[in-house]
């Protein structure tokens, strides 16, 4: 396997002394831990199963050692409740692919010590990865979260008959995925709400989630979720002007689709080669990007 994708990683660039001469196996968990700076539990989903393993790491491992797992939803502190030094163990969720995907979720427990949080999205962040650090320990983090709400409405509409399994990809494909991919979603409704953002998006769009579209009930619109949210997508745009983010959104939308264009995939396959030629040999800014 990591014959195989390892001319991948060097597409994507790898340091000078990466090689896969570098990386041992051993089939003893105390030889595993011995002299690391970090450990990483990919262990399955099973609660008692990863307590188990990390009492074991615990036990094993250095006391300087960081001792992560990569679960998906389990909660820290229910896990490092088995061990004697709780204080170095949090999650760092990683996504799959791993080796292209780069978000990295880190959750804390109640007995996890600030510094260790801090030290694993060092660690994370000099790998080439982007560590979000989730402020509350809930279960399921933030991403599954939301990959779950929509995951679960998915399912009512094919329960319902209302959409396949193809159409509801094709819905997410040619529709808000390419915005996600570069925007997110909070965003995305800042710029719909135009030279008013956010708060203008929720006074006009704001009662429609009260209707019963889905099977997901919505949170009360108050006050101070308004002003949450408008605060968020503030801070987020930053220096940027709705005219400035619709320039980037379209820009990101051009640059996506013409790289899916190379492999005809996805709205890629739209695009047809003239003018996927066009748009990339079309003038430049100062950065480099077609305007």
């Amino acid at each position: 396997k990591l014959t195989s994708l390892w001319p991948t990683l060097a597409n994507l660039g790898l340091a000078p002394s990466a090689s896969m001469d570098n990386l041992a196996f051993s089939d003893s968990l105390e030889a595993a831990c011995e002299g690391v700076f970090l450990v990483q539990e990919s262990a399955p989903e099973n609660l008692e199963l990863k307590r188990s393993l990390h009492a074991q790491i615990d036990a094993a491992a250095a006391p300087e050692t960081i001792i992560a797992s990569s679960s998906s939803g389990l909660l820290p502190s229910e896990i490092q409740s088995a061990t004697q030094h709780p204080e170095r163990m949090l999650i760092g969720h990683p996504f799959n692919p791993v080796y292209l995907l780069p978000l990295v979720e880190l959750v804390g427990g109640e007995q996890t010590a600030p510094q260790t949080i801090e030290t694993a999205k060092a660690f994370y962040a000099s790998l080439g990865m982007q560590p979000l650090v989730v402020r509350k320990e809930i279960e399921g983090y933030l991403s599954d979260r939301l990959q779950e709400a929509l995951w679960r409405e998915a399912l009512h509409l094919v329960n319902d008959d209302v959409a396949t399994t193809a159409e509801l990809d094709a819905a997410i494909i040619y529709g808000p995925g390419l915005r996600w991919a570069f925007m997110g979603t909070c965003l995305t409704f800042h710029l719909a709400g135009g030279e008013s953002g956010m708060r203008h998006m929720l006074e006009q769009f704001g009662p429609a989630l009260k209707l019963p579209w889905t099977k997901l009930q919505a949170p009360e619109l108050t006050d101070s979720l308004i002003d949450k949210m408008v605060t968020g997508t503030a801070e987020q745009a930053g220096a940027q002007t709705i005219e400035d983010l619709e320039t980037l959104r379209d820009q990101c939308l051009i640059d996506i689709m013409q790289a899916l264009s190379r492999y005809q995939t996805g709205a890629g396959a739209l695009i047809r080669p003239q003018a996927a030629a066009t748009v990339s040999d079309g003038p430049t800014r100062n950065d480099g990007h077609p305007s």
